[in-house]
């Protein structure tokens, strides 16, 4: 070094020492309570903008006081970008009121993981609540308001000086008033990461060259940039390269073949429809909104409650078709006070009764038996109803014209069953000679009678009966064939009981 050029050095100024932004060891942690988490309990103050909110942000990310795991067993594990990326919406809203679903559409993020870091920025004293959102059932989700703050830990690492201007004023409205050399750098630092935007990651994709393919002339290797370090110019140029010389297609021996791979990733087949498989918690789920959707004493319930009434059916395999052959087996009951404490007594051991799926099998095949013969009643009902109501003749409005065809209608039948009892009585010992039948006419009549009520059929029975008495029908059928027939003619008539034949 010359004589010249050793003075020159000496004027030079020392570097800064350099501020680490990663650990701070005088801070020993960083969490707030739940009761110190609204406006007028915390401990910060308001942030005058959304770019000095983002710093404190960047701080709290940077600085690792926070660790949600030390207060909770699940959720995210640190605050990372995820985080970061939840407070850049939160950062652009005034008044900051967002809501869950509208964070999800920005985000992408689940309701649940939305909830998460939510809870993680009013943790780190960062969010305040100055109305918290109500979620009635039946009633529109109200939105909770916040207020950014800035923690006490972030002014007392930097140095920060804060003042109240108002003596009269909350403490949270006190504004900085300056800040201390060795935390400049710091906020230097935080500044640049403030005005960065934290995008949402990409999709891993393949970058790996296609065979054949050569670099032109003068073509360097590409690096990936980060998210995080990519920007946007503030002035257009131009390059004397031509994105063009980049681009290379196959050979044509290739194409024809079709070993040609596209390189738009397609979806994975493991995926049915795109969804993903349910786990044991999803299983519950579903298995709950569709019992609350068939049966209609679940109504209004509790999705939530009624999957952990049912866990032990859902997580058997059962499906909801197999709970309501079930329950139709086990009976159900008429009133109804609370479906929840009901659906689990009818529940009860119904995995160690039905623990084969050859015997959910059968209860289902009741239970539709039963829906069926509940149904044909119902049609028999409406039939009967239709022919009584739906005649051409139609009752008299005035009560005395009512008791005047009743009385008709009585003295008609009285005088219809006279005659008939009359020309039985006539024609009995007419009759009494025809009905001393041979033994082999006997058996034939037998025969077809037993035949018609091996079928459900009972008419050819019942008409002898009503027409020419038990008696009669007794001698020609047999007392046990007439007793099954009239006892199987009143079962028919029950609304309980359905008669089929195979």
């Amino acid at each position: 070094m010359s004589t010249v050029a050793a003075p020159a050095a000496v004027l030079l100024p020392s570097p800064r020492p350099s501020v680490d932004d990663d650990t701070i060891s005088e801070l020993p942690g960083l969490f707030v309570p739940e009761a110190r988490q609204w406006l007028s309990t915390s401990e910060g103050r308001i942030a005058s903008d959304g770019y000095s909110w983002m710093q404190a942000v960047h701080w709290v990310a940077g600085s690792g006081l926070y660790q949600p795991r030390r207060h909770r067993l699940h959720g995210p594990r640190s605050f990372g970008p995820t985080t970061v990326r939840v407070a850049q919406e939160l950062a652009e809203l005034s008044p900051c009121r967002p809501g869950i679903k509208y964070l999800v559409r920005r985000t992408g993020l689940s309701e649940r993981s939305v909830e998460y870091h939510l809870g993680m920025l009013r943790e780190t004293g960062l969010l305040a609540y100055i109305v918290k959102g109500t979620r009635v059932r039946g009633e529109t989700a109200q939105a909770s308001e916040f207020a950014r703050m800035i923690p006490r830990e972030y002014d007392v690492a930097l140095g920060i000086r804060t003042v109240l201007r108002d003596p009269a004023a909350p403490a949270y409205t006190r504004s900085m008033a300056g800040i201390a050399e060795a935390g400049r750098g710091l906020m230097a630092k935080l500044a640049m990461k403030a005005s960065r935007k934290v995008r949402r990651p990409r999709p891993k994709t393949s970058k790996a060259p296609v065979k054949g393919a050569r670099k032109a002339a003068g073509q360097r290797d590409v690096t990936a940039v980060p998210d995080e370090a990519r920007c946007t110019p503030m002035q257009v140029g131009t390059s004397t390269v031509s994105s063009a010389s980049a681009t290379s297609f196959p050979p044509e021996s290739k194409l024809a073949s079709g070993d040609a791979k596209s390189p738009t990733p397609k979806k994975s087949k493991a995926k049915a429809g795109g969804r993903r498989e349910l786990n044991r918690v999803g299983r519950r789920f579903q298995l709950a909104r569709e019992l609350t959707q068939e049966l209609d004493w679940l109504r209004g319930c509790s999705v939530a409650r009624i999957a952990w009434v049912a866990r032990g059916v859902a997580d058997a395999g059962w499906t909801v078709t197999d709970v309501r052959g079930w329950l139709h087996l086990r009976g159900e009951a008429a009133q109804v006070r609370r479906g929840s404490g009901l659906l689990a007594v009818l529940l009860s051991n119904a995995v160690t009764v039905l623990d084969t799926p050859a015997k959910r099998v059968e209860a289902v095949a009741r239970w539709r038996s039963a829906q069926e013969a509940a149904r044909r009643d119902r049609i028999q009902q409406v039939r009967a109803q239709r022919e009584r109501f739906e005649g051409d003749w139609q009752a008299p409005a005035s009560r005395a014209v009512q008791r005047e065809v009743e009385a008709a209608i009585t003295q008609v039948s009285e005088v219809a069953s006279g005659d008939r009892r009359q020309n039985r009585e006539h024609t009995t010992d007419d009759q009494a000679a025809p009905l001393e039948l041979s033994e082999q006419e006997r058996a034939g009549l037998r025969a077809t009678a037993w035949g018609q009520l091996m079928r459900g059929e009972t008419d050819l029975i019942t008409g002898t009966v009503n027409v020419m008495g038990r008696e009669a029908a007794e001698r020609i059928y047999g007392a046990d064939l007439v007793r099954r027939a009239l006892q199987l003619a009143d079962a028919a008539r029950s609304p309980l009981m359905a008669i089929t034949y195979r």
